[in-house]
């Protein structure tokens, strides 16, 4: 039983004006859109209000201009990248609230897609001004949010919209939630989680929070070499933030007091220069780095002991990359895990879900995406789900 209404629970919509908050801050050169993976994403959820007869006028945010219009933050500049996901037209209005939203709303046939300028573009926005939100809401009848990725901010349109209309969780946001509660709101337990990435003080919330949900802890990249160096090892010229041993060593105490096992590399792919393939590249045991040496991955017989680990296991839950994955041959743990992870996933025994910009490309060269049980594309937002945090954007949707 899901805790937020979704567009199961609508009744009759048709001719009713449905705002839609959805994630259309997309990545651009010259003037176009150059990945239009959030159109997409949000296409099922605008297809099927306008099928179902609303007029939907969607609400975005679209860089950051700072309570000013910028015309080069113009969500006039999406209109032609959204039109072609929708396979139809979509009327561009300039403004968020007042006479012009009420008279498009008006000309607007059922079925009707719009979409309304930068949000951002109002100071009251980012600092969810009551009256904003009062005003945008004046020419609606529902609103969906459909933007999980912007779900941690308490904003005029992800917030303060969903106390004074009628609210949903868009097709998206309800995929995003139901996944999350998969993985670590109710799991199947033994649940592993897999965090990489370079540094230990950028996800000290996240590991702290973790050691008390997840059985099996796997700690890699560059903030792996903070905890072997807390333990004692020598890390050579490794990425280490040796002023964090105190609070590794409390992370590791307070993870065996939760019970959760926390695996960190005994085995290790070092070098004494980070580029592709260099000639200084060897395999060791991690108790054998050299002063001038760096360790950028995890060496394979730790990379398969982790996959025993994930084979004990019915629920994953993965953000960062083991080793410095961008550049070959240190791309070959995080590979060679995710295979594993999905192979699994595959064969019905692991629900995995993964998040994060750089696991996301990190997935995606491992050519295992599309395996995963989920993967959220939610930056920020997934970061701070996996600190435990509550998101106002999913709090105000809670009936």
């Amino acid at each position: 039983m899901t805790k937020f209404r979704t567009l199961d629970d609508l009744g009759d919509i048709a001719g009713k004006v449905a705002l839609v908050r959805v994630d259309f801050n997309l990545p651009m050169a010259d003037g176009r859109v150059t990945e239009d993976s959030r159109i997409r994403a949000a296409a099922p959820t605008i297809l099927e209000l306008s099928a179902k007869g609303a007029k939907v006028l969607l609400l975005a945010h679209f860089g950051r201009p700072k309570g000013a219009r910028r015309s080069d933050q113009s969500l006039s500049m999406v209109i032609g990248a959204v039109e072609k996901v929708m396979g139809r037209e979509v009327m561009f209005v300039p403004e968020i609230a007042g006479p012009v939203v009420h008279q498009a709303a008006g000309i607007m046939r059922p079925g009707d897609i719009a979409c309304l300028e930068n949000t951002r573009f109002w100071p009251g926005e980012e600092g969810n001004d009551p009256e904003l939100a009062r005003a945008i809401a004046a020419d609606a009848d529902l609103y969906v949010n459909d933007a999980f990725s912007a779900a941690h901010r308490a904003h005029a349109s992800t917030e303060g919209l969903a106390h004074l209309l009628p609210a949903y969780a868009g097709r998206s946001m309800q995929a995003e939630l139901e996944a999350l509660e998969r993985a670590l709101g109710q799991p199947e337990k033994p649940v592993a989680a897999v965090v990489g990435g370079a540094k230990v003080s950028s996800k000290l919330d996240v590991l702290r929070h973790l050691v008390t949900k997840v059985d099996h802890l796997i700690i890699g990249g560059g903030m792996a070499n903070t905890f072997l160096a807390a333990r004692g090892v020598d890390v050579g010229k490794s990425l280490c933030e040796h002023d964090l041993a105190a609070t590794a060593e409390a992370i590791l105490d307070a993870a065996e007091a939760a019970g959760c096992t926390v695996h960190l590399p005994y085995d290790v792919v070092v070098s004494k220069e980070f580029a592709a393939n260099p000639p200084s590249l060897r395999r060791c045991n991690v108790h054998e780095v050299a002063g001038d040496e760096m360790i950028l991955d995890i060496g394979a017989p730790a990379v398969e002991a982790l996959g025993d680990v994930l084979k004990t296991c019915r629920t994953l839950v993965w953000n960062g990359p083991l080793g410095a994955f961008e550049t070959v041959p240190f791309d070959e743990a995080t590979v060679a895990l995710a295979r594993t992870a999905a192979a699994l996933t595959r064969e019905g025994s692991l629900i995995s879900v993964a998040g994060g910009g750089d696991t996301v490309a990190a997935l995606h060269h491992a050519g295992v995406a599309g395996d995963f049980s989920y993967i959220s594309t939610a930056g920020g937002a997934f970061l701070e789900w996996m600190e435990g945090r509550e998101l106002p954007g999913v709090k105000a949707l809670e009936q």
